[in-house]
């Protein structure tokens, strides 16, 4: 797709940090194979529009028949959206679903009312050395939708909006932002994009959305004549018009945002809700095991094992 004029920065950068209402710096953990960089929830911010939960997963480097293993485990009350970098996994779910995902591409899960899925490293990939390289997110359901039935959509890397001219390359991953539209159905709106900025290149965020975030993924950016460093989230203040420019290396970048929810979300372990009573009886369905009858099932192909409840 040709450049879109509203990615110009016409309007000036922020002229004092002031219009960063938040900085978060993830904190790291390793998670046996590879290290995970967590920027939501934090200490300083919980969420960002509907975005309840950010990591950063990688980047590794997995041996021949080494990769990731994430056991069966269920959700309720969100969407996960998973990007990649690099590398693969291969997603199967309660639904039946069992879909691979590659670089440039989205992975849309809706939990809804309960969900179960894996992700795992596929078989034909163990086969070599591979890496892994992405960012996975939790967009929490408008209270309205947290019951919906679960679903499932996977869209590739031709179908997602991709704009690029003036040392800017953007793919819109989810909603609405620059002019541009993706295909996959939200809740509520929002926008989340992957940003790559040559040296110098400066782009603006969109104003049409309440709240707005960047996640330095590499490089580093500068605002309001302050620098930016990869592993870092920037929470600006509604209203204000920011750009943003890349540092002398280019910089990759995740923005996100949209509007705020009618209140706040509980999270626990993989659960998200706009009450706990709602997270005590999905605490107790899991537990129960019933697959058969149950709230939650397995997926149909990877239904050997699961995560207990905590």
């Amino acid at each position: 797709m040709s450049w879109n004029p509203a990615l110009e920065p016409h309007y000036p950068d922020a002229t004092t940090l002031d219009a960063i209402d938040t900085i978060v710096v993830p904190r790291a953990r390793d998670i046996g194979d590879f290290e995970v960089r967590r920027a939501l929830p934090s200490a300083q911010r919980k969420m960002v529009g509907p975005f309840v939960f950010f990591d950063q997963m990688g980047p590794a480097e997995f041996l021949t028949d080494q990769g990731i293993d994430v056991r069966p485990h269920p959700h309720i009350g969100l969407a996960t959206v998973t990007y990649l970098y690099q590398g693969e996994f291969q997603h199967r779910d309660s639904l039946g679903t069992n879909q691979m995902i590659y670089p440039g591409e989205v992975n849309w899960m809706i939990a809804g009312n309960g969900v179960t899925h894996s992700e795992r490293t596929s078989a034909k990939t163990r086969q070599n050395p591979s890496s892994l390289f992405g960012i996975q997110t939790w967009v929490a359901l408008p209270e309205e939708h947290e019951e919906t039935d679960a679903g499932f959509e996977h869209h590739s890397e031709g179908a997602l909006p991709f704009l690029e001219g003036e040392g800017k390359q953007v793919r819109l991953i989810l909603g609405t932002a620059w002019g541009e539209r993706a295909p996959v159905q939200t809740f509520s709106e929002m926008f989340y994009a992957d940003v790559v900025l040559d040296p110098g290149a400066a782009i603006p965020l969109p104003q049409e959305h309440e709240d707005r975030g960047l996640y330095v993924t590499s490089g580093s950016i500068e605002v309001a004549g302050d620098v930016f460093e990869a592993g870092q989230m920037m929470v600006f203040r509604p209203g204000d018009a920011i750009s943003v420019k890349a540092g002398p290396a280019g910089a990759r970048l995740m923005a996100l945002g949209g509007e705020t929810l009618n209140g706040p979300r509980h999270i626990w372990w993989n659960f998200v809700a706009s009450s706990r009573d709602k997270i005590e009886a999905a605490k107790v369905a899991w537990a129960a095991g019933d697959w058969a009858h149950g709230r939650f099932q397995l997926p149909p192909d990877d239904k050997d094992e699961f995560i207990p409840l905590p």
